[in-house]
């Protein structure tokens, strides 16, 4: 069975003064732009079906200003996403629910960029908002570097 796997860096962050790293909001770009991601995700991967998200501000703000694009997906907020390495993410991707065909990580850099090199074989930049969409065979329990090719990018912009 073919997979999908979206990868998706949240969008621009602010740096407000005394706010954790972790509750920091997305700026006004960021609000225009995580409805943009979620427009192009429409037209091009319209079958999410379901959606691993860090729990950080930023993260949550930008999966719900997709998903209010894309439709509402399953959705897990896991906390080992927030500052993961590329092969704790593959730890958490290997738990995905092996029905979901397509799935949705929305977190943070540079795990997210070293994911997709891990997996790809080569090096790819994650703006703010931008996607990478792969694709691999097998369960979700296969994903392992080298496990997926690179089908396509974009860094939607509001």
């Amino acid at each position: 069975m073919t997979r999908t796997l979206v990868v998706c860096r949240h969008a621009k962050s602010a740096w407000p003064d005394d706010v954790d790293d972790f509750e920091r909001p997305l700026t006004e770009r960021g609000e225009r732009d995580a409805p943009e991601a979620g427009r192009w995700l429409a037209e091009r991967v319209p079958d999410i079906g379901f959606a691993l998200c860090s729990p950080a501000k930023r993260a949550r703000r930008t999966w719900q200003l997709i998903a209010d694009v894309t439709g509402k997906a399953e959705t897990r907020h896991d906390k080992r996403l927030y500052g993961a390495t590329a092969g704790e993410l593959i730890a958490v991707l290997n738990e995905l629910p092996d029905e979901a065909e397509t799935a949705l990580l929305v977190g943070h850099n540079p795990g997210l960029e070293d994911l997709v090199a891990v997996l790809t074989g080569a090096p790819h930049e994650l703006k703010t908002a931008e996607i990478a969409v792969l694709s691999g065979t097998g369960s979700w329990t296969q994903v392992e570097p080298g496990w997926a090719t690179l089908r396509e990018t974009a860094t939607p912009r509001g």
